[in-house]
């Protein structure tokens, strides 16, 4: 996904859109050299190291990746999108705040 998620990035990086990452991953430090190594330009944000972490617990993920689309009012509008479909739900918010 991070060769997509990147190009989406470049894409709109002119446009009211962002990226967040919440990872679980065990590991700090080998998630932070991932990060490195990936060229990950959007804040990925550490989960406590475990499958159950406090932010996919108040978010309900129970399953990786997990993707929320999430319009400019907050609200979340598609989910587990991906590929095409994400870039479609992209565009559709995207002419909403046009």
């Amino acid at each position: 996904m991070y060769p997509h998620e990147r190009s989406l990035v470049e894409k709109y990086a002119d446009k009211p859109f962002a990226i967040v990452g919440v990872n679980s991953d065990p590991d700090i430090v080998k998630l932070r050299e991932i990060v490195a190594e990936k060229k990950l330009a959007w804040p990925s944000f550490f989960d406590g190291g475990f499958i159950g972490g406090p932010i996919a617990t108040r978010w309900g993920v129970r399953g990786w990746p997990t993707v929320y689309v999430i319009d400019s009012k907050g609200v979340i509008r598609f989910k587990n999108t991906r590929g095409p479909a994400l870039d479609n739900a992209i565009e559709a918010l995207l002419a909403e705040v046009d």
